[in-house]
């Protein structure tokens, strides 16, 4: 029966190398692997072959009818619409803009000030759309332009727009976070809480990393000018409804007045209310906000119905319980273990998407961290920057791709040479993590009702 799952694996992965969707082919895998299982499981206490068979694929398309229901009833999953929809709401009113127009009256005079200027903003972004993609894409169109008026190196620049991207799959509302509660059966605000701290620090060292840059050469982002007080005070009012919406959303969960979904739809109401007051609600913008959301969402369904229906094959051939049984048999503790599974991560990373790595993965590694009693919530945190580093590597990167699409006249060689003092950035905060643990569960521990 191992066997059988490591075949399905190995079919799991041909197929995405081929460019299937994810989604399809951990439902394809899933369905015809339970088959295979059920009736092998039947013929081996001596059922007839076909009869095996037959209730094989009855079982398989019943788990497959019941996953389905149970993902698409799944009253959680509220959320991932609705933080969609804000993103989007703030993207065609202009939110994100002023964000980082205050971010850049503010920071843009120090060396390097654009490119902090631009992690800031992402990370404000982040905290409003909940994707990497959205974040890099915004910000980078924004962005790129002015540090390329101010001959920022292009390294530079484009580094911190596909490293400052990735900061929305770890700062709440975070859809990786979303899945991985939903997979690992978590409570999404206290995942959302516990991403808060680490999100706040790898910004820290993103502007951290962008100031050595610059100290070993200057000419990597000259400054530019600085603005007077009334331009910055001013910023800050035209960013306000953008913050205020954040520290709603945010500070609505930690105090327990909302609960994850009712953050959602109240921080999407707003985002709402904020764009119609601005009159950037026309027939056009309408219409691709409610196409980009259910395009979203959409997507991010059929991933996690494709992921219910393989995990429960993936369990059935007991890979990952023999897994459990090989690593913690090695000699090695469990920091090793640990750092098996990082390592393994970020090979993955530098071929897989971020999301696909993340469905295929948790049915496997879940098992180990239960059986080391490790805290799911502090490793979740550990797995979502691991996949920040991924989106970030070469030779897929995702978002460096994202930013190739932006900047096509900057190489791609040069882009991936501008993400590693992010990238060391991210291996940083995953040592501190696992150092310090009370970085990413003291607010989860402190959350009310949590």
């Amino acid at each position: 029966m191992t066997l059988l799952g490591i075949l399905g694996l190995l079919i799991l992965f041909i197929l995405l190398a081929l460019r299937m969707p994810v989604a399809l082919s951990m439902l394809g895998v899933g369905l015809v692997g339970t088959v295979v299982a059920n009736a092998n499981q039947f013929i081996a206490v001596g059922m007839a072959s076909d009869q095996a068979w037959a209730r094989g694929v009855r079982i398989a398309y019943s788990n497959l009818a019941g996953e389905t229901f149970e993902a698409a009833s799944n009253f959680n999953l509220l959320v991932i619409p609705m933080f969609v929809l804000m993103g989007t709401l703030a993207g065609v009113s202009g939110m994100s803009n002023d964000l980082y127009a205050a971010a850049y009256r503010w920071m843009g005079h120090m060396k390097g000030g654009l490119a902090s200027a631009t992690i800031a903003a992402c990370a404000g972004f982040a905290a409003l759309s909940g994707s990497s993609l959205a974040s890099a894409v915004t910000m980078g169109r924004v962005a790129l332009p002015e540090m390329k008026k101010y001959k920022y190196h292009d390294g530079l620049a484009t580094g911190s727009v596909a490293a400052g991207g990735t900061l929305g799959f770890l700062i709440p509302p975070s859809g990786g976070m979303i899945i991985y509660a939903v997979l690992t059966e978590q409570s999404i605000g206290r995942l959302f809480m516990a991403g808060v701290f680490p999100g706040i620090i790898l910004t820290m060292l993103f502007i951290g990393a962008i100031y050595l840059v610059v100290m070993r050469n200057p000419t990597a982002g000259p400054p530019g000018p600085r603005s007077a007080w009334p331009e910055r005070k001013e910023s800050l009012i035209n960013a306000s409804p953008i913050l205020a919406v954040v520290f709603l959303t945010i500070g609505g969960m930690y105090t327990g007045f909302f609960t994850p979904v009712e953050a959602s739809s109240v921080g999407a109401f707003f985002t709402f209310i904020v764009a119609a007051a601005r009159r950037s609600l026309t027939f056009p913008a309408i219409k691709a906000v409610i196409l980009q959301t259910m395009n979203a969402t959409a997507t991010v369904f059929l991933i996690i119905i494709g992921a219910f229906v393989f995990i429960p094959f993936i369990s059935l051939t007991e890979v990952p319980a023999n897994l459990v049984t090989l690593l913690t048999s090695l000699p090695i503790g469990e920091l090793g273990v640990l750092m098996i599974i990082i390592l393994v991560y970020i090979f993955l990373g530098m071929f897989l998407e971020s999301i696909a790595m993340l469905v295929l993965t948790i049915p496997v590694v879940i098992p180990i961290a239960i059986g080391l009693d490790w805290d799911l919530i502090w490793f979740g945190i550990i797995v979502v920057i691991v996949l920040e580093m991924g989106m970030i590597s070469p030779p897929v990167g995702i978002n460096v791709f994202i930013v190739k699409s932006i900047a096509p006249d900057v190489p791609m060689a040069t882009i991936f040479r501008g993400i590693w003092p992010f990238w060391f950035a991210m291996a940083f905060m995953i040592v501190l993590l696992i150092i310090f643990p009370s970085i990413a569960l003291f607010l989860p521990e402190t959350l009310v009702g949590g």
